[in-house]
């Protein structure tokens, strides 16, 4: 595999050029990646946006994304279905946030797609972890400062 991996000391791993494995697809489970704008990635396809791997001693336990422009960035978070409930998704988040701090980004956003199985699930934890939903519908929460270096 040509990616260029920088790992720091807790699993958290920038994929450099990302790329479609067989991972992703297993943390993605039943969810179609057309949902997130992915189309219909082949194994070994470049991925746009940059993205990290999310890893513990138990192997794969997500992937966070992070598409910035003029201040802000969307992010997507994906934990694998047979470790989602442990309280992962907030660990990718925190690391998602720190990214953006580290480039000086106002905001982290997510519009959680209308035809997403748990659309009101996804936008509830999103809401219980500082994000604040707009008219359209759209997730929005401010970049903390303190985790500027």
């Amino acid at each position: 595999m040509d990616v260029e991996a920088t790992r720091d000391g807790g699993g958290w791993t920038k994929e450099a050029p990302a790329r479609w494995d067989a991972a992703k697809a297993e943390a993605f489970g039943e969810l179609p990646t057309t949902l997130f704008g992915l189309g219909s990635p082949a194994d070994g396809d470049a991925l746009a946006d940059e993205w990290w791997r999310a890893e513990d001693e138990r192997g794969v336990i997500g992937y966070g994304r992070l598409d910035d422009s003029w201040g802000d960035a969307e992010i997507l978070i994906v934990v694998h279905p047979d470790r989602r409930g442990e309280g992962l998704g907030a660990v990718i988040l925190d690391r998602l946030e720190r990214e953006a701090a580290q480039r000086h980004l106002n905001y982290v956003y997510n519009v959680v797609p209308m035809t997403h199985p748990d659309r009101e699930e996804i936008s509830g934890w999103l809401k219980a972890h500082g994000f604040e939903e707009k008219a359209d519908g759209e997730l929005r929460k401010r970049v903390p400062r303190a985790q500027v270096n």
